[in-house]
């Protein structure tokens, strides 16, 4: 027992001993390879710091053999093995690595070969950056990124164990080993004190902003998004400087007048030009009814999905657009739209309805009664009545006529892919009711790009597609025939409105259903049932759109690749105009039973170019950027049209063209095509990053100078840019560039002048004469313009951007009458000259302080528009006397006159009518005491449609979620006339002349009082005296005004966000003293600005807008 007890306790101890021994052998040999996890959280840090950390976590000791420890890495890994913290520390920055119990070899990797690096830069959106300097520090061996922000770089062998280093101004500099690795795709952040960016200009090129020597304004597709319109045109309105934008009258989808620094053209348009993704697009449409014909037009631009659109730069300046020639003579509206991105799949969904009403009416009165002379029976049409007791009144309002309009926008987009292959995919629809019945516009948007990457990332493959449908009904402007706002305004207001909603009754002996309108309301004006026209005057277009484009861009070199794009756009477009039997006869031709008109219009653009683009740092100084091409671009467009009154023993109201009166119906044909085959190239070239000289030339072979002596026309342009503050400290003023820019760009004359063509008189059936004197030699219009800017941050808040130019524009065409001596009635001329000088100014703040950012701009713009020349010394080439042209009368509406001549201006109106005066100027009465009117009288000059300013002021305020924005824009100077308002004096409905009679007529020269009818009656009548109806056309507006809230991504788990806002547009007028809205636009030519003839109002609108991210 005691032995046993002996033994136990021996064993015992021994088993003690065995643990404890064991225990302090396996301490001694703490856990080695795969058994040892490593933590390691490093950015930018050096090579040594990373031994540093992982001897800190485990028993390893480092030697080193002539391995550079000031290397840096970026790692992050989380319970790791050894072996595989030290691949990932080690491999990429060329260092192997061995270990041998608690020891690691390091040594630099044998390098036998050179190889080449490749890559992409981008920003922090994702968009490429272009002319990012990339090279191996403290080496020659570099390489700038081309337009798609990629480089190639080969290394030498030697040189592979250093660091290669992204430097770009305006931004943060980026230093990466090179190691073993041979794509290098690396984004880099905005300096913060930089105003600097990458926009895109001529050609679709993206540029330093720092190296340009013209005015380029870029504003990002939130800006459009936030507060939607149809035609996102009208969101650029106030935003940008040296931009006016007019918008249509004809409501949602309608065409908007666009002019960057003034018009410049006699007789051709002014309207700026629209680039898609670096091609040109002509924009079909536009134009509509002035003063009959009230049909209102929608343009090839309002067919864009605002949500594909990534970016739009604005080229107000000739020297900017000069890569793009004739087409860009009045500047260029650049458009970058969004195609897809590598990485996991996005997706954005946004929701927006806008309600609709009314922003500007004229004032009327309800207080006066149906008649003439105060009286009631003697008149059906005026409202010249007697007074009407508040107790009888029917107290119609043309405003209790509008309807609340509305507006429901709908987006999907959807984006992903990998480094090889990205694709985006768009589908969007817009559907509005506006403010008059039975008025609506349609458009569905499906849109689809993929982009490639073959070869090594040396061939990239760009396509995208989209597909338009767009439908409009009853889209109105302004003009008298078939406008429901004719019988709206002028209804006599001793009638009762409420009898005519029920606009047609049954009539037993025809059968059918008819216009229910008393005879004595139609007028001289062809007035019927407002709701008949909304009904039974139909006019409907039908669109369908496509547009395909393809580019290939191939990198031959690392500085040098060479680009082809081709565009195809084709429209098919269905027009047809529907009026019922019992319209108005002067508008269905006498046709009894109805009248119909068809028209099938195509419009079709082709466009292909062939660029090749250097990109090549010259050493460590100089850079060089260089574009040379050629372009071919094929326009044109078709229209057949037939139409007439249905015959009388045909079918009531069945539309087509099998049935209309063979003496009656009308066919027509109509159509043109434009060729221009182009070469261009620019040079720009840059020493140090702070100076940089540009020049450009293109010159264009157009169809329309065939058959002139002037086969082609070139036109360059040259620019520099001086940035100081890239070498020297100057405290608060971080960044200043000085720029200056002379440029000529060139225009072909007017088509068809060099060709004999002959009009058809359809009605007659023959050919009609040629009645304009024999071309002479034409030449190209030209424009020269000279620019100067400077652009400057302080404090790195407060950015400015001021622009001085001048441009004249020669050469123009026009054809003036000649004496009616002369065999002929019009001869085309040349010496026309206009100029625009003008300066565009912008100033800009954003601070953040904590999580509030307040971000306000501010834009001016000021333009003055001269004749310079007219057609001084032009003589009548039968006879060799002087034409004796001191001016040109171009447009006229009634008694108002657009006149041009020397020192004038392109908008300015005149008038030869007035009241009769003595010779003391006094108004003269007759013994009546009624005044008369004197029509071709001296020429009294009412002034320039034109503005002298505009301005406007932005504020966005953000706090956490939360945002808040508004908009406030103004003009000021120039007028507008409303012939609206003389036709609501000339029938009594305005409440100017209910004043007038309140008050017992009309006080005249000071003493004697008037008649207000008879006063009323003849300022009034044909339009009326335009000296009465002019109006200062200053005014101040809230135009846009946002609030909403972006929801917290933590409630979606991080995996969506929600954006809620309350927007709305217009919403109210500040200032003005017109009886309309005088930004707003009939027509998109040159000669209908300022002019109101039953003008649809324009339209306020307020909404919620929903957006989903994820």
């Amino acid at each position: 027992m005691y032995q046993n007890s002996i033994l136990q306790k021996v064993c015992g101890v021994a088993c003690i001993l065995i643990l404890i021994i064991a225990s302090s052998v396996n301490m001694d040999a703490r856990p080695q390879g795969e058994d040892i996890r490593i933590n390691l959280e490093l950015k930018n840090a050096t090579l040594q710091k990373a031994m540093d950390e992982i001897k800190e976590q485990s028993p390893y000791l480092f030697f080193t053999s002539q391995v550079d420890l000031t290397k840096t890495i970026t790692i992050s890994v989380k319970n790791e093995t050894i072996g595989n913290v030290c691949r990932q520390v080690f491999s990429p920055i060329g260092i192997d690595f061995k270990i041998n119990g608690h020891y690691i070899y390091l040594s630099n990797k044998p390098i036998t070969k050179p190889r080449t690096l490749t890559g992409m830069v981008t920003d922090q959106n994702g968009l490429p950056v272009p002319g990012v300097s990339v090279f191996v520090q403290g080496s020659t061996t570099g390489t700038t990124t081309d337009i798609d922000g990629s480089f190639s770089l080969s290394v030498p062998a030697e040189q592979l164990n250093g660091k290669l280093e992204f430097n770009s101004l305006g931004y943060e500099t980026i230093t990466l080993s090179i190691g073993d690795r041979s794509i290098f795709n690396v984004t880099i952040n905005e300096e913060a004190i930089s105003l600097e960016a990458t926009v895109v200009t001529a050609l679709g090129i993206r540029r330093d902003q720092k190296a340009l020597s013209y005015n380029v304004q870029e504003v990002k597709s939130d800006v459009i998004n936030t507060i939607k319109d149809a035609n996102f045109i009208n969101s650029l309105s106030g935003k940008v400087a040296g931009v006016n934008i007019n918008s249509s009258s004809s409501g949602v989808g309608g065409a908007s007048k666009v002019v960057l620094r003034g018009n410049k053209s006699i007789s051709q348009s002014s309207n700026a030009l629209y680039v898609i993704d670096g091609i040109p697009m002509y924009n079909f449409g536009g134009g509509g009814g002035t003063e009959f014909d009230s049909k209102g037009e929608s343009e090839s631009i309002a067919d864009i999905n605002p949500e594909d659109i990534e970016s739009i730069s604005v080229l107000t300046g000739a020297a900017a657009a000069a890569l793009y020639g004739s087409e860009a003579a009045n500047g260029a509206i650049m458009i970058t739209t969004k195609k897809g991105h590598s990485g996991n799949v996005k997706a954005r969904f946004s929701s927006n309805v806008d309600f609709l009403s009314p922003f500007r009416l004229p004032e009327f009165q309800n207080s006066y009664g149906t008649g003439l002379n105060g009286k009631a029976g003697n008149s059906g049409t005026y409202s010249w009545g007697s007074y009407i007791p508040e107790s009888a009144r029917y107290n119609y309002s043309p405003k209790d006529y509008f309807e609340t309009g509305s507006t429901y926008t709908n987006a999907f987009s959807v984006s992903g892919g990998s480094d090889k292959n990205q694709t985006y995919f768009s589908a969007a629809t817009v559907n509005s009711d506006g403010i008059i019945p039975n008025n609506r516009y349609d458009r569905y948007n499906f849109t689809f790009r993929n982009t490639s990457y073959f070869l090594q990332d040396k061939l990239k493959i760009d396509a995208s597609a989209s597909y338009i449908i767009q439908k409009d009904q009853n889209m109105t402007n302004q003009g008298v025939y078939s406008n429901p706002l004719v019988p709206v305004y002028l209804f006599p207001r001793g009638d009762d409105f409420n009898v005519y909603r029920i606009f047609e009754r049954y009539n037993a002996g025809t059968k059918l259903m008819e216009q229910f309108w008393s005879t004595d309301l139609e007028g001289d004006l062809r007035m019927q049932n407002p709701y008949w026209i909304n009904y039974r005057n139909l006019r409907n277009n039908d669109k369908k759109r496509y547009m395909m484009s393809f580019s290939a861009s191939y990198d031959f070199l690392d500085w040098l690749n060479v680009t082809g794009r081709v565009r195809i756009d084709n429209a098919d477009n269905l027009f047809t105009q529907k009026l019922y039997a019992s319209s108005n006869a002067t508008l269905t031709e006498g046709g009894v039973n109805g009248h119909y008109t068809e028209a099938r219009t195509y419009d079709k653009q082709t466009y292909a170019d062939i660029i090749m683009n250097i990109n090549k740092a010259l050493g460590k100084d100089w850079s060089l950027v260089a574009n040379l091409g050629a372009s071919y671009n094929n326009i044109g467009t078709d229209e057949l049209r037939y139409g007439g009154p249905i015959q009388d023993n045909g079918l009531a109201n069945v539309f087509n063209v099998f049935d209309l009166d063979d003496t009656k119906k009308r066919a027509s044909k109509s159509g043109w095509n434009d060729e221009t085959q182009s070469i261009f190239g620019s040079v720009e070239i840059g020493w140090k990053r702070m100076l940089y000289l540009t020049a450009t030339g293109r010159n264009d072979w157009a169809s329309q100078l065939a058959g002139s002596s002037t086969k082609s026309f070139f036109y360059p342009s040259v620019g520099l840019s001086w940035i100081p503050t890239s070498i020297w400290e100057t405290g608060a003023l971080s960044y200043l560039k000085l720029r200056g820019s002379i440029a000529s760009v060139g225009m072909p004359f007017p088509r068809f002048l060099t060709i004999p063509t002959y009009e058809y008189d359809a009605t007659n059936r023959i050919w009609k004469d040629k009645t304009h004197y024999p071309i002479g030699d034409l030449k190209p219009e030209r424009t020269l313009t000279y620019e100067v800017g400077i652009e400057a941050k302080l404090w790195q808040d407060l950015s400015a951007n001021v622009s001085l130019y001048l441009a004249d524009t020669y050469n123009q065409t026009f054809d003036p009458s000649l004496p009616p001596s002369s065999s002929y009635t019009t001869i085309y001329l040349q010496t026309g000259s206009v100029r625009n000088t003008g300066v565009e100014a912008s100033i800009g703040y954003n601070h953040t302080w904590g999580e509030f950012t307040w971000d306000s701009g501010f834009t001016f713009s000021r333009n003055r528009n001269e004749i310079r020349d007219l057609a001084d010394g032009a003589v009548n080439p039968i006879t060799g006397e002087s034409l004796n042209l001191d001016k040109l009368e171009i447009k006229a509406l009634g008694k108002a006159k657009y006149i041009l001549r020397k020192g004038g201006t392109l908008g300015d109106l005149y008038t030869t009518s007035d009241l009769k005066r003595n010779n003391y100027g006094y108004i003269e009465l007759d013994d009546n005491g009624e005044v008369s009117l004197v029509d071709n009288g001296e020429e009294l000059f009412l002034g320039s449609v034109f503005p002298e300013y505009n301005l406007a002021w932005r504020n966005d305020f953000t706090w956490k979620g939360l945002h808040f924005g508004f908009l406030v824009s103004g003009r000021v100077g120039g007028i507008c006339y409303s012939a609206t308002q003389a036709n609501l004096d000339l029938y009594g409905v305005s409440k100017a002349s209910a004043e007038a009679r309140d008050a017992g007529g009309v006080l005249v020269n000071g003493r004697q009082l008037v008649s207000a009818q008879k006063w009323y009656q003849k300022i009034g009548s044909q339009s009326g005296l335009p000296q009465y109806y002019t109006y200062d056309a200053t005014n101040f507006r809230l135009q846009e005004l946002s609030l909403g809230y972006t929801l917290p991504r933590k409630w979606f788990r991080d995996k969506a966000a929600l954006t809620l806002s309350l927007v709305g547009h217009n919403l109210f007028m500040i200032w003005c003293k017109a009886p309309f809205d005088p930004e707003s636009v009939a027509s998109t030519g040159n000669n209908y600005q300022g002019i109101d003839y039953f003008m649809m109002p324009s339209l306020r609108s307020l909404g919620f807008n929903v957006k989903f991210d994820f």
